[in-house]
């Protein structure tokens, strides 16, 4: 969860001859979910996730759907200060995942559009609980990807030229080791 404390522009005091950071107007918290994700496609009626450029007032109304802060408008979150942009973007990218994935070379894309039903059908599949729903998307995808790869049990098969290469480079690293010529 993303926590944005909105405060008063700093304040010089005359007496002190000191700046004093201004009070907290208010503190919002912003959840990037399968839930957000889901309400947004029920409104606009279209993949979320797709690579389709997406116009102001949809950007601004994904936000404001991750807002969990109760009595938020859509005015207010037009008027959110600049800087609070690119720490919504920063977060929405964020991995939320120690897990790292080896993406490999001449790996086909599935042509199949990843929308909010998709993701909790793999949610029930893979008999993940509900309340991951509100975790963070990626953290949730990349749980998904996990529960993938662990039921399919089979790793991708190198083809000759990788496998011929590999062979290469361990031949080429006991050389160095050992200090031999072949």
């Amino acid at each position: 969860m993303l926590v944005i404390e909105i405060k008063n522009d700093e304040i010089f005091d005359q007496e002190t001859q000191q700046f004093i950071e201004g009070e907290t107007l208010r503190t919002l918290e912003f959840e990037h979910s399968l839930a957000s994700l889901s309400k947004w496609e029920s409104k606009y009626e279209r993949p979320f996730l797709s690579r389709r450029e997406m116009t102001n007032e949809e950007v601004y109304d994904y936000i404001l759907m991750m807002c969990k802060t109760p009595g938020v408008s859509g005015e207010d979150i037009k008027s959110l200060p600049a800087w609070v942009m690119p720490k919504i973007n920063e977060y929405i990218e964020s991995d939320q995942t120690a897990t790292k994935f080896a993406e490999l070379p001449n790996r086909r894309v599935s042509g199949e559009q990843v929308t909010a039903e998709l993701i909790y059908y793999w949610m029930v599949a893979f008999r993940i609980p509900w309340e991951a729903q509100h975790w963070h998307l990626n953290r949730l995808l990349a749980l998904i990807r996990v529960c993938n790869s662990k039921q399919n049990g089979k790793q991708r098969k190198m083809s000759n030229h990788e496998l011929s290469q590999r062979y290469r480079d361990l031949n080429a690293e006991r050389k160095a080791k050992y200090g031999t010529s072949g």
